[in-house]
This record gives C-alpha cells, sequence and structure tokens, in this order.
C-alpha cells in the first residue's frame, strides 16, 4: 500500500506571516509551517461541511432553541435629557462633561 502524497497547501507561508501581523503574533518557521498545516485542515472540514445535504433544514440563528422573550421594536418616547444626567458629576446643559482627550480641544 503506497503512502498518499500530502495534498499542495492552499496557504501559503505568506499568508500565514500576513495572518500573524494582523493579529500582533510573532512566529518563527517552525509555528508558520504549523500555522499553514493547521489553516489547511481547517479549509478540508469546511470542505467536507459543504458535502452534506442541508435541504431539509430550517436555517437558524442558534444550536438550541431560547426561551427569552424578546420585545416588540416599537417606538417610545425618549428620556428626558436633562434627567438622563441628571447624576452626572459635571454636566453642561443637557450633556455630559468629560475631560479632553485631544490636545488643542477645550472642555
Amino acid at each position: 500500500m503506497r503512502a498518499s502524497l500530502p495534498a499542495m497547501s492552499r496557504i501559503t507561508p505568506e499568508q500565514v506571516h500576513y495572518i500573524a501581523t494582523l493579529a500582533r503574533l510573532s512566529l518563527d518557521e517552525g509555528d508558520v509551517a504549523r500555522m499553514a498545516a493547521d489553516m489547511d485542515r481547517i479549509l478540508e472540514y469546511v470542505d467536507s461541511l459543504a458535502e452534506l445535504d442541508t435541504s431539509g433544514i430550517t436555517p437558524t440563528a442558534h444550536a438550541i432553541e431560547l426561551r427569552t422573550p424578546l420585545r416588540d421594536d416599537t417606538a417610545a418616547p425618549g428620556m428626558d435629557p436633562y434627567l438622563a444626567v441628571s447624576n452626572a458629576p459635571e454636566r453642561v446643559n443637557s450633556a455630559f462633561s468629560v475631560p479632553k482627550v485631544l490636545d488643542g480641544e477645550e472642555r
């Protein structure tokens, strides 16, 4: 029996380096090779899921039924702006007053 050759990798070392940069990770070459192999296995698994017949399956947002009641999405009067900031340590009229965070701005 012949050992099967590994399929050509769909994830290149350059792609792993790019993703690592986005994630702010420092990887050595051994890590890069391992991550490329792991990502290939993930893609293979996703491909295997695409082969499943899901035509009779109802799409869901959750794996289990949630018993969380949802309120109707109806318009309601907003809170009085002065009441909303009434307990604020500092306010200007109906707005919160906070310390400046950028140079050149005044409070």
